[in-house]
């Protein structure tokens, strides 16, 4: 190779590199993010907080000490293995609601004996990352960011579990509000009315082999093929569309 072609080799290397950093640099995740203070639970111990949670058990498949919090849905055991929060996505670094996120996962987990779930479906992500359910004291640590408006829903089939009916009751937080900031026609959305903005997080589905709509929470929604699954942010927009409301769950 000559030395101009070497020179024109580096450059391309060189700009490759700088547009890789930048585009690191300016990752923000799906844009998740909520108004929740960085400080609002630092007055609040863990147990105020898990004694909110009596009805989130789940049976842990393993435990271990977390020792590091990466954020609010990534954590590191003892062992060396990281758990990536299945089923939740909680504000990126540099985002507005990450502090706040973290900190909460920090006061439940972190120097802490906690329970795996894992996914038996998807046991790991395109990362290497566990896909789990953290369980702290016998409770959902997952649910429990979903409730508290700390985390979106973002569910990836395939999976065992089920974030929507974990979002789908009346959250604990109601005055916070939640928000994703990458879809220009998301809604700001009080956690107590029970949806949550954002394509990934839809208040309503719609099987479409059958032309039902459920609340997320529905029983058929578990026995339903993820094929079949069509979201809705309204009742409104699912029936302008010719589907009807199912009779158990009357949504």
């Amino acid at each position: 190779m000559n030395l101009d072609k070497r020179i024109v080799f580096i450059l391309i290397i060189l700009i490759s590199l700088m547009f890789l950093s930048a585009s690191s640099a300016n990752y923000k995740g799906t844009g998740f993010t909520h108004n929740i203070p960085d400080n609002y639970y630092d007055s609040y111990s863990a147990q105020e907080i898990l004694s909110k949670y009596n009805n989130t058990y789940l049976t842990s498949e393993k435990k271990g000490v977390c020792t590091t919090v990466v954020d609010g849905d990534t954590i590191y055991l003892s062992s060396g293995e990281k758990i990536r929060f299945v089923g939740v996505n909680t504000p990126e670094k540099g985002v507005t609601g990450y502090h706040a996120s973290k900190k909460f996962v920090k006061k439940l987990c972190l120097n802490k004996e906690v329970g795996i779930n894992v996914d038996d479906r998807k046991y790991t992500d395109k990362y290497g990352r566990t896909l789990a359910v953290v369980i702290v004291d016998g409770k959902n640590l997952n649910e429990m960011l979903l409730k508290e408006g700390l985390a979106e829903v973002m569910y990836i089939p395939p999976s065992e579990f089920s974030p929507y009916k974990w979002a789908s009751t009346t959250t604990q937080n109601s005055n916070h509000v939640a928000t994703t900031s990458t879809d220009s026609n998301a809604k700001s959305v009080s956690t107590s009315d029970k949806t949550v903005s954002g394509t990934s997080s839809s208040g309503y589905i719609g099987n479409a082999k059958s032309h039902k709509l459920h609340v997320p929470g529905c029983e058929a929604v578990d026995k339903m093929s993820e094929k079949n699954k069509v979201f809705f942010s309204s009742k409104q927009e699912a029936y302008n569309q010719g589907y009807v409301g199912c009779k158990m769950c009357n949504p």
